[in-house]
């Protein structure tokens, strides 16, 4: 056991040990904040030396109190505008009173209320086709609006009626009642001697930024797009001009100022425009619109049958699209043309199949809708068809679609 003297000394060297090492971390404490302190010391000193060299530096090159600082800048007179210039800008006062920025409208009902109520549903573009207040644009700017409104270049907005629509071709017509002044008709021109290179303007409301005008060439001639009908139109006119969500339904023109085509689409992942522009051209537009205006619906030729979808042309591998069914009277009956058919047994035998248009070779459905629409009713054609592995050609005077009554859907 130890003794009480023993223990004391025991406690006493264990306090001295505490004191020592407690002294020893308050000495590495000071150091450590007096090395900070002098770092920071340091920092502040660096940045103030900086700052001051920038000062000195600034005062020399551009000296604050110097008068010059205060004394206007001299117009630089510019030379006399290009005649290229002259000429884009007076075409632009020409014809931008004539194009017009269309609001479309929807009608919903408020789902707590259950009142009936109008939101807007989208914007595209337009021109005057004529002075009795027609005004084109494209199908898809207005599809599936209950209602639109038509904003002129004096800002002035009035409500527009559906007069007809074509999706196959992208295009529908809408009339207001009364032109404001000094808005005529576009010059039309024709899209039959346009050649890739030439110049075009477009003028549009890109983005709900009105009255924008943008320029170009004609990159591309004879395209094939899809269209809002889900049947591709022909002889599309492809343009570098800048053409942007709500372009849709401008003119495209030339450098006459003529009408050449409607803006329609574009070809761009993001869509923004990419270089690629799409415009309807002004023949197809000169040949549907007063059909629109006239019966509210596209007028076409036909041969009067039902045709099988491509994808049964692609499955049985044939050498055209197959004729499912012949309407009684019409110009494929009078010439015997076959439908397909069930025997009592349940056999299907196979009706003709379209190969040939007047020598061009048929595809699939499109193929013969574009070969059909490059005539008129009354026209006489020579269609090929394929019957039991046999080629038989066959004269076919077309006639036209029925027109149907006009559906106005605002």
């Amino acid at each position: 056991m130890l003794s009480d003297d023993s223990r004391l000394e025991a406690a006493r060297a264990q306090t001295s040990v505490a004191y020592a090492e407690a002294a020893k971390l308050q000495r590495r404490s000071r150091v450590v904040t007096r090395m900070l302190t002098l770092l920071v010391v340091a920092l502040v000193i660096a940045v103030a030396a900086l700052s001051y060299r920038m000062l000195r530096l600034e005062n020399y090159v551009l000296p604050r109190n110097s008068t010059a600082l205060a004394t206007p800048r001299p117009i630089a007179p510019r030379t006399a505008l290009s005649s290229g210039e002259k000429e884009r800008i007076g075409l632009f006062d020409r014809t931008w009173r004539s194009v017009v920025h269309i609001t479309t409208l929807a009608v919903r009902t408020d789902p707590f209320r259950l009142n009936v109520m109008e939101v807007p549903r989208g914007s595209g573009s337009g021109f005057v086709w004529d002075a009795h207040g027609h005004v084109v644009t494209n199908f898809h700017v207005i599809a599936g609006a209950d209602e639109a409104k038509i904003t002129f270049a004096d800002k002035t907005t009035v409500n527009a009626r559906l007069v007809g629509q074509s999706a196959r071709n992208d295009i529908a017509v809408l009339r207001v009642v009364g032109l404001p002044n000094n808005v005529s008709p576009l010059a039309v021109g024709t899209s039959q001697d346009l050649v890739v290179g030439q110049d075009v303007i477009a003028i549009g409301s890109p983005f709900g930024l009105d009255y924008t005008l943008s320029t170009g060439v004609i990159s591309g001639l004879g395209r094939e797009i899809m269209g809002a009908g889900g049947l591709p139109i022909g002889g599309v006119i492809q343009t570098d001009a800048a053409i942007n969500p709500g372009n849709s339904g401008g003119p495209l023109m030339d450098s006459a100022g003529r009408l050449i085509g409607v803006n329609t689409a574009i070809l761009s992942p993001s869509g923004a425009s990419a270089g690629v522009g799409f415009a309807v051209p002004v023949d197809t537009v000169a040949r549907v619109v007063p059909q629109l205006i006239a019966y509210g619906r596209e007028i076409r030729p036909e041969i009067g049958v039902v045709l099988a979808d491509d994808s049964v042309t692609e499955r049985f591998s044939l050498p055209g699209v197959l004729v499912l069914g012949v309407a009684e009277n019409s110009p494929a009956s009078k010439v015997g043309m076959q439908p397909t058919q069930r025997t009592p047994t349940g056999d299907i035998v196979l009706g003709d199949v379209i190969h040939q248009v007047d020598g061009k070779d048929i595809r699939k459905t499109a193929d013969l809708l574009l070969q059909l629409e490059k005539h008129k009713a009354g026209d006489t054609i020579t269609i090929s068809v394929v019957r039991e592995g046999k080629p038989t050609a066959l004269s076919v005077v077309l006639a036209s679609n029925v027109v149907g009554d006009r559906s106005n859907a605002f």
